[in-house]
C-alpha cells in the first residue's frame, strides 16, 4: 500500500476531456476529485473520466525499474478473466482452484529439489507476493525459535535475522512490524551482496535465521548460500545452536534452475528451511503472486494454522490476508504446464542473451561502468565513470522522454557513496528494444554534454592590482550563484534517492 499525501479538501474539480459528449460540464466543475459524488454518471462518462487520466501512466512494457511481468499470452488473459470473481480463500466453494494451487505448491518444491517423495504432498502457499511470503516465513521462524527457548528456560524476548544491508525492504517492514532485530551486514566497494563469513561471524544464540538473497534487486547477483551452510553448519556443531537458513528467492527462484541446475543454493542444502519465489516475476505471472515452501512440515510450526468452517468444511490458512483473487493463481498453474523445464529455460536464456547484448551496448559508449555481475537474473546495473558534470539521476530523467522508465539510486549501507542505474530485462524486452534503449541512453548523454556546455556562464573577470604587482582575477557572482544552485540541486536528489532496496 502506498500511503496517500493528498489533501482531501483541495476542492479540485474533476474534469473529462470528452465529458461533454455525456453530460454537462457544469458537473465536472462542480465535483470534489477527492469526495464522492452525490449522483450517478453514464458507465461511458466513467470509463472516459478514467480512461483520460491513465493516458498519462508509463509504458508497463518501457519499465525497466520493475521485475514484475507485463504480458502475457491471450490465453491465459482470458482464463485471468474468467476467474477473476472467484475467492482464493474459499477452499469449499472452488475446490478445483484450491487444488490448482496444491498443484503449484508441490510443482515449486520439486524445482527446489526438496526432500518429498513423488507421492508425497509439500508444505507451502500462495501470497500475494514475497513480501507476504517472507512475513510468514519469518513468523514461522520466530515462533520456533521462541518454542525451543521456553522448552529450555532461557529469554526468548529479542529474536534477531542476519542478513546483508542489499535486502529489500520487506525484511525491514518483518523486523519492525513483529519486533525483531535486523542485524545488516554491510557492503563494500565491489562486493555487493552479504559476505557470508561476516554473516555468520553476526549470529548469536538470538538469531532466528539468515536470511540469504539469491538474487539481489540492486545487481541482480547470487549470493553464495552454500558457502554460508557450511560456515553456519560448523558454528552450529561449536555452540549447539541450530541456527537455520532462509532463501530469498523472489527474484533468482524462477532463474537458477533453468540456467544454472548444478549451482546448489536450494533443499540440497541441509540448513535451508524454506524459501519464498514471486510468481509475478520471473514465474512469468502478472503482479499479485508470490510462494512460499517449507522443507518439510516440522519448519512450519502447527499453531500459525487457522482452521476456520464458515464458508464449508474445515480448511486451513496461514496467510496475513484473508479475500484475495484466484486468477494469478490459476495463471502460475497455466505457465507451469503451458511452458514445462523447457519453455521456461528458453525463456529466461533469451532474457540473459539481451540483458549480454544490452550490457555490451551501454559498454561500447564509453561513459559507464557495469556494476552487475555475469551470473545471476538477467538484469544489468552501471554507474556513470564522471559523475562531475552530471548524475545518474539526470540520465534516468532524461530517458523519460523517449517512455522509458529507468530507476536511479544509491547504493545501501557500506557502499552509499556509489549511485547507479538499473535496467531489469523481462521476457517482453526483445532485442530491437536493448538496440533501441542503447541509441537512446547515447542521445541522452549526447544531449547532457551539451546542456553542460550550454548552461556554462563564462565568467566575467576583473583584475584587480594588488599591492606588489600582483593581478587578482575575481569570478561574476552570477557564476558562483549559478554553480551553487546546480550543485544544491544535484545533491538534493542524490539525497531523495537513497534506498534501502528496490523493487
Amino acid at each position: 500500500m502506498v500511503v496517500t499525501t493528498t489533501r482531501a479538501d483541495t476542492g479540485e474539480p474533476l474534469y473529462s476531456t470528452f465529458a461533454s459528449r455525456y453530460f454537462e460540464l457544469g458537473w465536472c466543475r462542480s465535483r470534489n476529485r477527492f469526495k464522492m459524488p452525490e449522483r450517478s454518471i453514464p458507465k461511458e462518462a466513467a470509463y472516459q473520466i478514467i480512461n483520460d487520466e491513465l493516458m498519462l501512466d508509463g509504458n508497463p512494457r518501457l519499465n525497466l525499474a520493475s521485475f514484475v511481468t507485463t504480458w502475457m499470452e491471450p490465453e491465459c488473459d482470458r482464463l485471468i478473466i474468467s476467474a477473476i470473481n472467484k475467492n482464493y480463500v474459499d477452499m469449499d466453494g472452488y475446490p478445483v482452484t484450491t487444488e490448482l494451487q496444491n498443484r503449484c505448491v508441490n510443482m515449486i518444491s520439486h524445482l527446489f529439489n526438496a526432500p518429498i517423495g513423488e507421492d508425497e504432498i509439500a508444505v507451502g502457499v500462495g501470497t500475494v507476493g514475497s513480501s507476504e511470503a517472507i512475513m510468514l516465513a519469518g513468523l514461522a521462524f520466530k515462533r520456533k525459535w521462541q518454542n525451543q527457548r521456553k522448552a529450555e528456560g532461557k529469554p526468548h524476548d529479542k529474536p534477531n535475522i542476519v542478513t546483508g544491508a542489499n535486502v529489500q525492504v520487506c525484511w525491514e517492514k518483518f523486523a519492525n512490524y513483529f519486533d525483531v532485530e535486523l542485524k545488516e551486514v554491510k557492503l563494500r566497494e565491489g562486493f555487493y551482496v552479504m559476505d557470508p563469513v561476516k554473516a555468520v561471524e553476526m549470529v548469536d544464540e538470538n538469531t532466528i535465521c539468515v536470511a540469504a538473497i539469491l538474487g539481489s534487486t540492486l545487481t541482480g547477483e547470487f549470493e553464495d548460500i552454500k558457502l554460508l551452510n557450511h560456515l553456519l553448519t560448523e558454528k552450529n556443531r561449536e555452540t549447539g545452536w541450530s541456527t537455520p537458513i532462509h532463501v530469498d528467492a523472489a527474484s533468482g527462484g524462477f532463474v537458477a534452475p533453468f540456467l544454472y541446475p548444478d549451482l546448489e543454493w536450494d533443499f540440497r542444502l541441509p540448513l535451508v528451511k524454506s524459501i519464498n519465489v514471486s510468481g509475478h516475476k520471473y514465474g512469468l505471472v502478472y503482479a499479485g503472486v508470490g510462494w512460499i515452501v517449507w522443507r518439510n512440515k516440522e519448519d512450519l510450526p502447527e499453531e500459525l494454522i487457522f482452521h476456520i468452517n464458515y464458508l464449508g468444511s474445515d480448511q486451513p490458512t496461514f496467510t496475513l490476508n484473508f479475500s484475495k483473487g484466484s486468477s494469478q493463481i490459476i495463471a502460475q498453474y497455466y505457465q507451469f504446464i503451458r511452458l514445462g523445464f523447457e519453455g521456461y529455460r528458453s525463456i529466461m536464456e533469451n532474457c540473459m542473451e539481451n540483458a549480454k547484448a544490452l550490457k555490451e551496448g551501454i559498454q561500447a559508449t564509453g561513459r559507464f561502468e557495469i556494476v552487475s555481475g555475469d551470473v545471476g537474473v538477467p538484469l544489468v546495473t552501471f554507474s556513470l565513470r564522471d559523475s562531475s558534470r552530471y548524475t545518474v539521476f539526470d540520465v534516468s530523467e532524461s530517458l523519460r522522454r523517449f517512455g522509458w522508465i529507468v530507476p536511479a539510486y544509491t547504493m545501501p549501507a557500506g557502499a552509499e557513496h556509489m549511485a547507479v542505474l538499473r535496467m531489469v530485462i523481462r521476457e517482453d524486452f526483445s532485442r530491437s528494444l536493448a538496440e533501441r534503449l542503447v541509441s537512446d541512453i547515447r542521445k541522452v548523454v549526447a544531449d547532457l554534454d551539451g546542456r553542460w556546455a550550454r548552461t556554462a556562464i563564462v565568467a566575467e573577470v576583473k583584475a584587480e592590482e594588488k599591492p606588489g604587482g600582483v593581478v587578482a582575477y575575481r569570478k561574476s557572482v552570477r557564476e558562483t550563484t549559478q554553480q551553487q544552485e546546480i550543485d544544491g540541486d544535484r545533491r538534493g536528489r542524490v539525497d531523495r534517492k537513497k534506498t534501502s532496496g528496490v523493487c
